[in-house]
């Protein structure tokens, strides 16, 4: 998704962004509703958070990538509820590249199932997380054109 801001403060401003603000509940997955016990600077690779989910679950986050400006990275683990069950782990990738017109940025997820559970997995992801990823990215898109300078 293309942001009409610069890469320099389009990274600034979605690397860091609060993902209580922008992350609904959405079919099967909760809302987060706060983040907690985060360890440092979120741009630092091994830096963890707890994402508090509004089922009363919790999901925890840990920095693995930080290329400045171009890829950030995290691993997602220690799922609560009904994704413990499903997920083992799984894996967020930013990729930020300058354009004339802005910075494009590109978000995907990547899942790893538990054992004989890859098709409620799949199930998941086909009916539900790519319609979340599409209708939660242009909102954090926003955030960094309504703050621009």
């Amino acid at each position: 998704m293309l942001a009409s801001t610069p890469l320099d403060w389009t990274w600034t401003i979605l690397v860091p962004i609060d993902p209580a603000r922008f992350y609904p509940k959405f079919g099967p997955i909760p809302a987060t509703i706060a983040v907690r016990e985060q360890t440092g600077p979120w741009d630092v690779v091994g830096q963890t958070r707890k994402l508090m989910l509004a089922d009363g679950g919790h999901v925890i986050e840990t920095i693995t990538d930080v290329e400045k400006e171009a890829f950030f990275a995290y691993e997602l683990t220690d799922f609560q509820k009904i994704f413990k069950v499903l997920v083992d782990h799984a894996r967020a990738e930013w990729t930020y590249t300058a354009t004339p017109d802005g910075t494009l940025v590109h978000w995907t997820y990547t899942f790893v199932p538990r054992r004989n559970r890859g098709w409620a997995v799949g199930l998941i992801v086909r009916l539900w997380w790519g319609r979340y990823m599409h209708a939660v990215l242009p909102e954090i898109i926003h955030e960094a054109e309504r703050l621009a300078p």
